[in-house]
């Protein structure tokens, strides 16, 4: 409750909402005594504290955001518990060999980089790194750091592109391999005595709603790489279960913009059952869908999603790697064909500033108090947000409403199928022997109605005995 009032603050401890809300102070015994003079709060103290927190809670909380809370938080709560506790399988013998290659790969990556300097380097320190590449080999410098100069991930993928150097390629090469295995590590060592993984899912982890995870954490897994499918291929159909299930919803944070937006065109795309990128480069360039080339295709699938997320001109050129004119031209064209998406965009972004937040379509409402700050980067990175929160923050809702509706349904079936694990915009079941015409007429129907939009929530269905194969 306290971090749906308060996304941007969340209160860690009962301690700090006791603080915050009551005024008053939660006993706490003092770790540096080895005799405790003052005792920490009794289970019957904590009790009394929690009732009195709720209590002030709920008489400070809007309608809609207690909605969220009663309608979509708290049902999800039981459902993760449950995902919790079932964990997902994994093989151990895929990811210990696919981290023995990239040990490997990683190793002769960093012989091939000291090669091409002369010398050995330590390739993870930043401070060396300077010295290689600034002073030694003479490259352009990067944005200035209080340390020197950065050599993150994107500034050294910048830096590539203007100055093409052997050691530069075989670095970054490196530290792609060294990462993966760091994943691939922490996914085995996490992996419990049951051979499966029970990850911890942060419902509070996110200012948009959205689910994050921990220990070990698995939205970081790559998505529609090579690399990413052989660790997806690790996470396997348990013993006593048939196969795997996927899920996911196929561009739902454009079918959201085109049902709060209103837009006409949008909205056509989506029930006409066309290709949405080729329907609307069709409209943007002025051709048959049929003659949409791949190129314009690309170019209008990062418009639309760059909109989503307040890209400018110069940012969607950087991105297409084409002249800030022509991003500015196809920015124009776009908006020409769907002018009510402008205009929602624009208008939303007034409107949380006058409100001071944004709403999603559940009412999950995001304070923006520097939308009215006098410091223009602050104002700027809040405007961005603010064009986003509605749009990411609904798909949120809309994936939390589906989850527990669907483990909900599953059990009121008497079914044993049960959902492992929600990651980003799919979930992954494990199904029983027998079960599967079951569970997936259950999975497309809770899907398809989460939400009621004025376009249909599409929802791809894949099958497999593990994540890889079951994807689509």
């Amino acid at each position: 409750a306290g971090w749906l009032v308060r996304p941007s603050f969340p209160d860690k401890t009962l301690g700090d909402l006791v603080e915050r809300m009551l005024d008053e102070k939660l006993p706490v015994a003092d770790p540096t005594q080895l005799v405790p003079e003052t005792e920490g709060a009794t289970p019957s103290q904590l009790s009394w504290f929690t009732r009195r927190v709720a209590e002030a809670q709920r008489a400070d909380m809007p309608e809609s955001v207690a909605s969220v809370l009663d309608d979509i938080e708290l049902p999800t709560l039981t459902a993760l518990a449950d995902m919790e506790l079932a964990g997902v399988a994994v093989s151990h013998e895929k990811l210990s060999s696919f981290s023995a290659e990239l040990g490997a790969r990683a190793d002769a990556l960093a012989g091939d980089a000291y090669a091409a300097i002369g010398h050995e380097v330590n390739l993870g320190s930043p401070k060396q790194l300077q010295e290689v590449l600034f002073d030694e080999l003479q490259l352009p410098k990067t944005r200035k750091t209080k340390s020197g100069y950065t050599t993150d991930a994107a500034a050294l993928a910048d830096l590539q592109e203007s100055a093409d150097h052997p050691f530069l390629d075989l670095l970054l090469r490196h530290r792609e391999a060294t990462k993966l295995k760091q994943i691939i590590d922490a996914l085995d060592t996490a992996t419990g005595a049951d051979g499966r993984i029970h990850t911890t899912y942060v419902q509070t982890g996110s200012q948009t709603g959205r689910l994050s995870s921990t220990d070990p954490n698995l939205q970081n897994i790559p998505i529609r790489t090579e690399e990413s499918r052989r660790i997806r291929a690790a996470f396997v159909v348990g013993e006593g279960y048939e196969t795997l299930l996927t899920a996911d919803y196929s561009q739902i944070e454009m079918r959201i913009m085109a049902h709060l937006s209103g837009d006409p065109g949008l909205i056509e795309a989506f029930n006409s059952g066309e290709d949405l990128h080729r329907f609307v480069g069709a409209r943007v360039f002025g051709v048959e869908p049929a003659e949409v080339t791949p190129a314009m295709r690309t170019k209008v699938k990062a418009m639309s999603y760059g909109l989503v997320y307040g890209l400018s001109a110069f940012g969607l050129s950087k991105q297409l790697r084409i002249e800030q004119s022509e991003a500015k031209k196809l920015m124009l064209e776009y908006f020409a064909r769907f002018g009510a998406v402008r205009d929602y965009l624009r208008g939303s972004v007034e409107q949380a500033r006058q409100d001071g937040y944004t709403e999603t379509i559940f009412g999950r409402r995001r304070p923006f108090p520097d939308l009215t700050s006098m410091n223009r980067v602050l104002r700027e990175n809040a405007e961005r947000a603010a064009l986003n929160a509605p749009i990411q923050g609904s798909a949120a809702d809309i994936m939390k409403v589906a989850l527990f509706r669907i483990q909900r349904e599953l059990a009121a079936a008497g079914l044993r199928s049960r959902v492992l694990l929600q990651i980003h915009d799919e979930l992954v079941v494990e199904v029983a022997a027998g079960e599967w015409d079951d569970v997936e007429k259950i999975v497309r129907a809770r899907m398809a109605d989460a939400a009621d939009l004025s376009v249909p929530l599409d929802v791809q269905i894949g099958r497999g005995g593990d994540w890889d194969e079951a994807g689509h």
